[in-house]
Order: structure tokens, then sequence, then C-alpha cells
């Protein structure tokens, strides 16, 4: 069965530690448990050891879903690629991941609030083939290790809109697989509908981020940075703004038994992090509910 997790960003921010700074982990762990999830992806307070990882998650009912790794492939070899995952690779194989969620960060802007989104890299066809290249070897090498890779477009990095997704999925074998992130197509100008139904077969990790549509507007037409607009509220849990939830889980393929994850980068301040936990595993899980009664099938 598909299970439901949620990345901790609700109660704390990887790209702004300032948000949620005061929030510890044992009640980020305490209230995702409380919500319903059953495992968390990997955050920038989580221990780093499984022997300390595995006890903490433990004690809360929970396993470890994946967590994200920043690899720099437009810069470094293969080999130098497989050298500086090590450490990440055998905690998620510790913990039982299958998945590594891996986005590629060289020149990115997304964690810098001074910079618009417009600023972001863009790669010449060489050097996308040169990417794509390098990135098909490093999932070889992962698949090899019993993981797979769910490469992640991401706002402010060189696979972002999907136009980007379309060309990285021609140019790699199945071996790189793809992480589905609602929210960030969504603003990337994209429809999560038609991404998932067109690279269904490629999809093994989903992100389910809704997205407040006024503030993407507003973010759009005076070109913020990717930190400003997440201030502003432009991400939000699913049932709280404008992506078809259940059109995206009924695009998936019907042997799809992956995770589907929360994750919606908000100011704990601001959106109290037990409230929308709730609500967006509510919200999922009653359309996972209906989508199985259906035999996964598009209603």
């Amino acid at each position: 069965m598909v299970r439901i997790g949620i990345n901790p960003l609700t109660w704390s921010n990887d790209d702004m530690p300032s948000l949620g700074a005061d929030i510890p982990l044992e009640r980020c762990l305490r209230e995702g448990r409380q919500a319903g999830y059953a495992g968390f992806e990997l955050g920038h307070k989580f221990p780093r050891e499984a022997s300390q990882l595995r006890p903490l998650l433990a004690a809360h009912d929970l396993a470890l879903v994946s967590g994200w790794y920043s690899a720099r492939l437009c810069e470094r070899s293969v080999e130098e690629e497989i050298a500086a995952v090590q450490p990440h690779l055998a905690l998620l194989r510790d913990m039982g991941c299958t998945v590594m969620v891996c986005a590629e960060v060289s020149d990115a802007v997304h964690g810098d609030r001074t910079t618009p989104l417009s600023r972001r890299p863009r790669l010449s066809d060489s050097a996308f083939g040169h990417f794509a290249g390098r990135l098909a070897a490093f999932a070889d090498y992962l698949a090899e290790q019993g993981m797979a890779l769910a490469y992640h477009h991401h706002m402010g990095t060189v696979v972002e809109s999907p136009e980007d997704i379309d060309a990285l999925m021609a140019a790699t074998p199945p071996t790189v697989g793809l992480l589905l992130d609602t929210g960030h197509l969504s603003y990337a100008g994209g429809d999560p509908v038609a991404v998932a139904a067109t690279h269904a077969q490629r999809i093994c990790h989903l992100h389910c981020k809704d997205v407040r549509p006024d503030v993407l507007v507003r973010a759009r037409a005076a070109n913020w940075s990717f930190l400003d607009a997440v201030l502003a509220g432009v991400f939000t849990v699913p049932g709280d703004g404008a992506v078809d939830f259940a059109a995206v889980l009924a695009a998936l393929p019907e042997g799809y038994d992956g995770w589907v994850v929360v994750e919606a980068e908000q100011d704990p301040s601001r959106a109290e992090p037990l409230t929308y936990a709730r609500l967006g595993y509510g919200h999922l899980e009653a359309l996972l509910a209906a989508r199985e009664r259906r035999g996964g099938k598009t209603p």
C-alpha cells in the first residue's frame, strides 16, 4: 500500500533555518505521528547516524522515508559524486530506505533570499547533455547499491520547468527516477496532472505540496526570490490550495507503491504545524482510500 509521509519543513526549514529554529525535533516527530503519518524525510535537525536515528524514530513508530541529497554533477565527476554520497547513502540504506531524493544544486539560487528566481542557472544543450550523462551513471551506481534515485526538479535549479523535466527524462535511462513535486511544478508553470501522466512510469516518489494562487501570481509578477515566496505563503499542504491531488494520484500507475509525502514550506509562526499536518494528511488519506476502492484508476 501507498504510505503517507511528511517532510519536517512543516516545523523547521532547511533553506532558512531561522524558520522553526525554536521547535525541537521531539515535537516535530510527536506531532507528525499524532497527525497520522507513517514516516518522515530527513531534516537538518535529524541525527545522521543510524544508531541514533533508529531509536528516535522507533519511539514514535515512524519510518525514515528518504532524505535530500545535493548533487553537484555540473561541477564534479561521477567518481567524485560517488565518494561524496557515501555517508548519506549509508544512512538511508541502514534505515531501510529504497529511494534517495536528489537534486542538482550547482549555482542554484533557491537558498538565497537576495536572488530572484529569474536568475536561476540554465544549461546549454551540450552542458545539459554532459550533466544528464553523469546523472545517469550516478543513478546506475545507486541502483547497484539497491537505492533508486528520485530526481527532484526544484525552483531555482537547472531542472525547474516542465520542459526541463521532459528533456531530463528523454536524456536519461529509467534508473533516473522522477520525484514529482506538485508545488514546484505549479510554481514553474507546469500542470502536475499532465506531467504525472506523461512520466508515470518514471515516478518513484511524490511530494505533495499545494499552492496559493493569489500569492503565486504576486510572486511571479514581482520576480521574487524563492525564500520570499515561501515567507509570503506561496506553498501550503494538500487540500488548502489549487492543486487537484485526486487527479494527480489517479495519473500514477496502478502499481505505484512508493511514498506520498506532504512537503509544504511555511512559516510555522503563521501556519501552526500540527493543524496543517493534520489537514494535509486528512486530504491525502481520503483521496488514497477512494483511489484504492477504484483499483487505482481514474474516476
